[in-house]
């Protein structure tokens, strides 16, 4: 609560609350030296919440049908564009720095949603845990660049707005697509299951081909 109101305040998407309380929650752990075994004692029912909080999102959804239906060959197309770039952009990065093919297969489904993003780093061979920081990392890229290209880039288009954040950022996008409005955050998750969706057939086929 006092972190929102900060945002309230200072709206600006560095404090955005899911970001400060990221970080808060980060150097509590580090100073007070808490163990990952210990904090899960806990954290385990955020994650077990994670599924129905994404289940939730069809309402605003549901509500913005009509928006979806009549554009939905353009966020179809958004989004498939948005998943090759993404794998590519991060294989020849990676593939750039001389990376392990380990550190490949656990990053490349970073724009997945949290839970399919580590059975896909499973089935391919990445490191799930390691996968959900860079899922995290992610989204919070996004978050915080994604209103800045919004802004600059002139993107005063709601489905435009939805598929490019949701796409990219997946739930921590969502987050800040409510500043928008309804229109935003129900194609933001719709583009956020599709991707997962695409995402789980696109990751394995991806190594298949490439590597």
């Amino acid at each position: 609560m006092l972190l929102t109101k900060f945002y309230q305040r200072f709206p600006h998407p560095l404090t955005i609350p899911l970001v400060t309380t990221t970080l808060v929650s980060a150097l509590t752990l580090v100073i007070f030296k808490i163990p990952y075994e210990t904090y899960m004692e806990g954290g385990e029912w955020l994650q077990k919440m994670l599924g129905p909080a994404v289940v939730a999102l069809a309402y605003p959804l549901y509500n913005q049908r009509t928006i979806v239906m009549k554009y939905k060959y353009s966020i179809l197309s958004g989004i498939f564009i948005a998943m090759v770039t993404g794998l590519m952009t991060i294989y020849l990065m990676l593939k750039w720095i001389g990376a392990d093919d380990s550190w490949m297969f656990t990053a490349l489904p970073k724009s997945l949603t949290t839970p399919v993003a580590m059975q896909v780093s499973e089935t391919i061979g990445g490191i799930a845990p390691l996968t959900a920081v860079f899922v995290m990392l992610a989204g919070f890229v996004g978050a915080i660049i994604g209103p800045l290209v919004i802004k600059y880039g002139k993107i005063e288009s709601a489905v435009s707005r939805g598929v490019s954040v949701g796409s990219a950022s997946h739930g921590v996008g969502l987050v800040k697509l409510k500043d928008y409005g309804e229109q935003e955050l129900s194609v933001g998750s719709l583009s956020m299951g599709l991707t997962a969706i695409v995402g789980a057939f696109l990751c394995p086929l991806f190594v298949y081909i490439f590597m």
